[in-house]
């Protein structure tokens, strides 16, 4: 773990070093153009108080920010798997242009297909246009491509501390495992990089800023100091909701694409007795996270930054934690692909919910439209800024998910409609059905529902590319293996 701080410390003295080498002749006086804070959460699904996913949830700090913000509580990832959605984010592409379908390395990006070697990276896009742009954590999937941020702070190697053996499941091939570990919080590599975003707004700027934060938890191993636990004690833990034979009535591919041989199955969790335990350790991860997410809008509150700056909140895409007997991302579910999303402007007039479906990729639009950027035409998302001023005003949008070479899910106000690329179907209507459980793709009563949805489906399908990889499950392995020999 010293390394990992020292790694740190070292970042945060070179992002010292070259902020004071970096000028600008344009002023960030009242006015000028507001600042975005942007702060990602790796594996954040909608379990936050403000989005009423969970019961249990406690999480304060990003509530507050929601009392002055728009919740956007129909919110999907473009992939439900970090590499492609943080890609898309940030490249402002849908994977199905890009074909970074799997986990890609930040430099790859650029070389994964000719689209993608076109793009410019929203950082880069403020930076083109005076912003300064700086970023600490987990942005892209590893770091953050070269040349993408002016300056960096660092992003430690993994998903740690690791207890010094495993605590509960010990499953070659992931982090999963669940429990009370390390003492303190300071051995968390999420502290440091609260730390680095406090510091960063303390300085004064003499240009607006694009400043980026991506905290680690509550990604795998749910191990946070034993204190997050304690505020969620196991005996009151409510589960989530589950349907043993959930899956009969979905097709093969489904089966084949969310199975991962690796992850407990909710079968085994309440065989062994250990579902709770799982579930109030996803709990403490997030209520670890939100306290020092709450320290950097502290931090921006008390700034000469607080009235002139966008704050943006997001998880990068959902997580099952038991329901459709997993727990896991990597579906084109509900559960998967539903995450957390928080826009607040910089005057705010409190308080808003839509319920429109909106997407991840929508970002780079919106913000580049909040803060009186030129468009940037290569963007394949939409501009979300109108529903910050009239949240369920008519939106003819749906919020597309993308898993995989020619594997769609389209959410709109009320169905969800999911196409796998051997043509089969899947058909939810979340007013009667918010589990998902009842898969009406067959009832002829909804042909026309389906066709309609069907239409938003991506009309290009790039080929995987061969940078862009998934190994955790032996159908996308074998298209990996397929696009690299193609290429």
């Amino acid at each position: 773990m010293m390394t990992t701080r020292r790694s740190f410390l070292l970042g945060s003295t070179c992002m010292l070093a070259a902020a004071r080498a970096i000028g600008s002749n344009v002023p960030n006086k009242s006015g000028h153009k507001p600042n975005v804070l942007m702060l990602a959460i790796d594996d954040l699904n909608s379990w936050v108080g403000a989005m009423r996913g969970h019961p249990n949830t406690k999480t304060p700090n990003i509530d507050r920010l929601a009392q002055q913000a728009t919740t956007f509580t129909n919110a999907h990832a473009p992939a439900p798997l970090c590499g492609p959605s943080r890609a898309s984010i940030m490249t402002g592409l849908l994977p199905s242009t890009t074909g970074i379908y799997g986990h890609i390395r930040d430099n790859d990006i650029r070389v994964a297909n000719a689209k993608a070697a076109q793009s410019t990276f929203i950082s880069e896009y403020f930076k083109q246009n005076g912003y300064y742009t700086a970023a600490v954590g987990k942005i892209f999937h590893y770091g953050v491509a070269d040349g993408s941020f002016e300056v960096f702070g660092g992003r430690p190697k993994g998903f740690g501390p690791y207890a010094p053996k495993r605590m509960k499941w010990d499953s070659k091939g992931t982090n999963t495992d669940w429990g009370a570990y390390p003492e303190k919080d300071e051995l968390m590599p999420d502290y440091e990089s609260a730390k680095w975003l406090v510091k960063q707004l303390q300085r004064t700027h003499n240009r607006p800023f694009f400043l980026a934060g991506g905290f680690l938890r509550p990604h795998v191993p749910w191990t946070v100091p034993q204190k997050w636990f304690d505020m969620h004690p196991v005996e009151d833990i409510e589960l989530p909701p589950y349907l043993p034979n959930d899956l009969d009535d979905v097709p093969e591919i489904a089966k084949r694409i969310s199975t991962y041989k690796m992850m407990p199955t909710t079968d085994w969790a309440i065989k062994s007795g250990e579902w709770k335990n799982i579930v109030q350790a996803y709990l403490a991860s997030i209520s670890f996270v939100d306290h020092y997410v709450g320290q950097v809008l502290d931090a921006l509150a008390s700034s000469e930054y607080a009235d002139n700056t966008i704050v943006v909140l997001w998880g990068d895409h959902g997580y099952a934690v038991g329901e459709k007997n997993r727990f896991a991302k990597m579906s084109l579910w509900e559960t998967s692909t539903r995450t957390t999303l928080i826009i607040k402007p910089p005057k705010s007039s409190g308080r808003q919910i839509s319920n429109r479906p909106v997407s991840l990729v929508d970002l780079y639009p919106t913000l580049v439209r909040m803060c009186g950027l030129p468009e940037n035409p290569q963007n394949e998302g939409n501009d979300i800024s109108p529903l910050l001023k009239e949240p369920n005003a008519q939106w003819e949008h749906v919020a597309l998910t993308t898993f995989g070479l020619n594997n769609h899910a389209v959410k709109d106000d009320r169905f969800r409609y999911i196409r796998y690329e051997d043509g089969s179907e899947e058909l939810y209507d979340h007013r009667t059905d918010p589990n998902e459980w009842n898969n009406l793709a067959g009832n002829p009563f909804y042909t026309d529902i389906k066709s309609a949805l069907s239409a938003h489906l991506p009309k290009e399908n790039a080929k995987w590319s061969p940078v862009s990889e998934y190994r955790s499950n032996e159908y996308f392995n074998a298209l990996t293996e397929k696009a690299k020999q193609i290429e």
